[in-house]
């Protein structure tokens, strides 16, 4: 990314470029999740969940984008969490550090998926506004693949948040 000066990075399975529509998942970094199986989120069994779909079909790609802490970065997500644990959700922390509940953009994601020919897919989501993202770039979503997570005591009411304050599908509709 020549603008941010980061890299992202794309893994595929499989030729990507036979298939009408690619199973896609574009992932944001998320370091506590990802790494340390945070369980106040859902971005490692998102990921986990995305490679198994990936892998039992065959063929599809992920983007691992750099965008940690839906773009405000590891320091700032910290910080978030602090926040959290006085009794304020992931967007109310956002907005009190001075970030809107979500930094992330989706265009160099758009980007890399045509440079690997990738035009058509169907997009493992549960964000509504990652599918208008991608759209807005010109490739053609024919699906959203839910990624079905099951909660947990620590992340119910980050789920929640992301269900009414973020517009978040949570299950297979």
């Amino acid at each position: 990314d020549i603008i941010n000066n980061t890299d992202h990075i794309a893994l595929t399975m499989g030729d990507v470029t036979e298939p009408d529509s690619v199973l896609v998942r574009v992932h944001s970094e998320c370091l506590t999740g990802d790494v340390f199986t945070s369980r106040r989120c859902d971005c490692g069994s998102q990921l986990t969940g995305a490679m198994k779909m990936i892998a039992e079909k065959g063929c599809g790609a992920i983007l691992y984008m750099r965008q940690e802490g839906r773009g405000i970065g590891i320091g700032n997500k910290i910080r978030a969490y602090k926040l959290q644990d006085q009794g304020h959700d992931t967007v109310e922390a956002n907005l009190l550090l001075g970030f809107e509940a979500d930094l992330r953009d989706y265009g160099v994601g758009a980007q890399i998926l045509l440079d690997l020919k990738i035009k058509s897919l169907d997009l493992m989501t549960n964000n509504p506004k990652k599918i208008i993202g991608l759209e807005g770039y010109g490739l053609k979503i024919n699906s959203r693949v839910p990624i079905i997570v099951a909660a947990n005591h620590h992340n119910e009411g980050y789920l929640q948040t992301k269900v009414d304050k973020m517009g978040h599908m949570l299950n297979d509709k």
